[in-house]
């Protein structure tokens, strides 16, 4: 009795750190954890229905889908624009209307629920600083480049990562799951990467960024974080 009570007591402590019991009430499957709020979403195809999933809210913003569309499905930690193009959504790349979440028993749009305020105050904050454009790593297989979006603090680690590991491959992208076979960005689309000033900049003071609290790490023994954790001030 007394290990359930600490447990309760845990969960409503964890969600009031992100959100109120009254903001949290009426969405299903709500689970509060160590620093982020999950719960049930999916996104709907008029082919092959609705796929279900759980998404994870953290409090820097980042946003993580793990898919449940079949029992055997090996997708997980996608961000939610990946989840949708997952999902086989027809009309995508609107993932804050087309992922949803019940409400009352209603699929209510992430976009019209709280669960987006820290990803919008990550971007806000963002905007205010340093830009991290979109950079490429390489296969260590196929040499093929893939994107990453360095749009929230999970997205930079997933790139830092990424770029830290000598084997490396298509297998690991976090957003899709492709394969060496998979073509790569033609030339011409690779150019446009996020820039602020110009989506086809080459490299500025607005979207090259040296070292900020989105793209360091203090759990990271790498040379680059520890001289940035022992060294820098934080911006």
């Amino acid at each position: 009795m007394g290990d359930r009570r600490s447990e309760m007591e845990k969960r409503e402590s964890g969600s009031k750190e992100l959100f109120s019991e009254e903001e949290l009430q009426e969405i299903s499957g709500v689970i509060v954890g160590e620093g982020y709020v999950e719960v049930m979403c999916g996104c709907t195809s008029h082919r092959y229905g609705d796929a279900i999933a759980r998404l994870r809210v953290f409090s820097d913003g980042d946003l993580q889908v793990t898919c449940q569309c079949t029992p055997a499905c090996p997708q997980d930690k996608l961000t939610p624009a990946a989840f949708e193009k997952h999902s086989e959504r027809e009309t995508s790349r609107n993932w804050r209307n087309n992922v949803w979440v019940f409400v009352e028993g209603d699929k209510v749009a992430l976009s019209k629920t709280v669960l987006l305020r820290y990803y919008n105050q990550a971007l806000k904050n963002s905007s205010k600083g340093v830009n991290h454009r979109d950079e490429f790593v390489a296969c260590s297989r196929c040499g093929k480049e893939r994107r990453f979006r360095l749009r929230s603090r999970g997205e930079c680690r997933m790139h830092h990562d990424a770029s830290a590991d000598p084997n490396w491959n298509c297998c690991d992208y976090p957003y899709d799951k492709i394969t060496c076979e998979e073509e790569e960005e033609r030339g011409s689309r690779k150019v446009y990467r996020g820039c602020n000033r110009s989506p086809s900049c080459k490299g500025c003071t607005s979207c090259v960024c040296f070292g900020c609290n989105l793209c360091r790490f203090s759990d990271c023994n790498c040379q680059t974080c520890l001289d940035f954790t022992t060294n820098a001030q934080p911006i």
